[in-house]
């Protein structure tokens, strides 16, 4: 097997035990941008079969779970070109996107719903934004070249999204 097969292979090996460690990470992420339950499964969904059908394009050794967050963003922005979202339709509440298990776990969940609340009243720029830096760990640099924006773009809706987040306490 030349290199160029050999690297194919990695490839496919490496995007394939990816995905499934990805999967409610992904769900989240599409869950935030489609604000709807069965637009995330359908995105998550294209997300995996994409990144199979294209895993001879993704680079070893590189961040998968980036690599996948950039492939459903994308498919999302498509998806939003080729045809409107219906406003209001399918929405899911916060508190039905997490799990109760446990005195703690409701505590977090608790938090967290009000977190989602208040980060669903942002602009969906902003709310991308900041569940990528601050909810999936990316770094500014990251963040921007996922979202295909300059990093100062990223740091601008960062401080307007925190700013509106402090005038909703």
């Amino acid at each position: 097997m030349n290199s160029s097969g050999a690297m194919n292979e990695a490839s496919r090996r490496e995007v394939r035990a990816g995905l499934e460690p990805s999967l409610a990470r992904l769900w989240r992420y599409a869950l935030v941008l489609s604000k709807a339950r069965d637009a995330a499964d359908d995105l998550v969904q294209a997300t995996c079969l994409r990144a199979i059908e294209r895993a001879d394009q993704f680079i070893p050794g590189t961040r998968v779970d980036r690599w996948l967050f950039a492939i459903l963003r994308s498919i999302w922005l498509n998806e939003i070109r080729s045809r409107r979202i219906r406003e209001g339709g399918g929405f899911v509440e916060a508190e039905d996107a997490l799990t109760t298990d446990g005195e703690r776990e409701i505590e977090m969940n608790i938090t967290a719903s009000a977190v989602l609340r208040a980060i669903d009243r942002l602009p969906e720029a902003q709310r991308e934004t900041i569940l990528l830096v601050y909810g999936e760990g990316y770094s500014y640099a990251e963040a921007a070249a996922a979202l295909g924006i300059p990093i100062g773009t990223v740091m601008s809706r960062l401080a307007a999204g925190r700013a509106a987040l402090a005038k909703l306490k």
